[in-house]
């Protein structure tokens, strides 16, 4: 899949403050067949549903990171009418957590960098791990960089379960202030849409603020 490469651009025409949201997705051998082509539906269900709400188009900004054998940026940071809709993700290889976590806390850190660069406000960012197995690699340091962004509100992390094989014992590593959740069945679609509507709330607050999540909402897709 060809690479975005977002620079200044975004930020000098668009000065809302942002929501960064990295997806940080497992792509291992276990998500083949119904599970990565549910996650690749619902994945084009969230871009479409923050394309539509008015607040979260202007300031959500989304990338992907995938996690197999290896970690990989599957696109970067964008504004929403600049993304262009995921046609497939590739299921293979191990479950290299640890590696797709760091890379990802990396591009936020860059992403936020780029922000304060350009005199742009941004919200908490948000860090979204899906996984249906456990990992294979060694997660410690990811581990200690999300509990310490977490403790310092510095980020908001979802950690989330995919069927009955994903290892909770490890998502709830990585979520200091609240437990990890299990996604109900192959429900995507219902995540995502929960997802995008609260990056909207997020966006209709003022950066600092405190938004509560949609509770309530969690019965649509989570295992509770």
């Amino acid at each position: 899949m060809a690479r975005l490469n977002i620079g200044a651009d975004d930020l000098v025409d668009n000065p809302t403050p942002r929501v960064p949201v990295s997806l940080c997705l497992d792509t291992s051998s276990s998500m083949s067949g119904p599970p990565i082509q549910e996650l690749v539906r619902g994945v084009n269900l969230f871009y479409d549903a923050i394309d539509e709400d008015d607040d979260a188009h202007d300031s959500a900004e989304i990338n992907i990171v995938e996690f197999n054998s290896s970690a990989g940026l599957v696109h970067d940071f964008a504004s929403i009418e600049r993304l262009r809709r995921i046609s497939a993700l590739t299921a293979s290889g191990t479950t290299a957590m640890g590696a797709g976590v760091n890379l990802a806390l990396d591009t936020l850190e860059n992403r936020k960098a780029a922000y304060s660069g350009s005199g742009v406000l941004y919200y908490q960012p948000w860090l979204v791990l899906m996984t249906d197995g456990a990992p294979t690699d060694n997660i410690d340091s990811a581990v200690r960089r999300v509990v310490d962004l977490v403790e310092a509100k510095k980020l908001t992390v979802f950690p989330i379960g995919i069927g009955g094989g994903a290892d909770m014992k490890t998502l709830a590593r990585f979520s200091p202030n609240r437990p990890p959740l299990r996604l109900d069945g192959l429900k995507f679609k219902e995540f995502f849409e929960w997802l995008s509507r609260s990056v909207a709330r997020v966006s209709r607050s003022t950066p600092g603020d405190t938004v509560k999540l949609d509770l309530e909402g969690l019965a649509g897709w989570a295992e509770l």
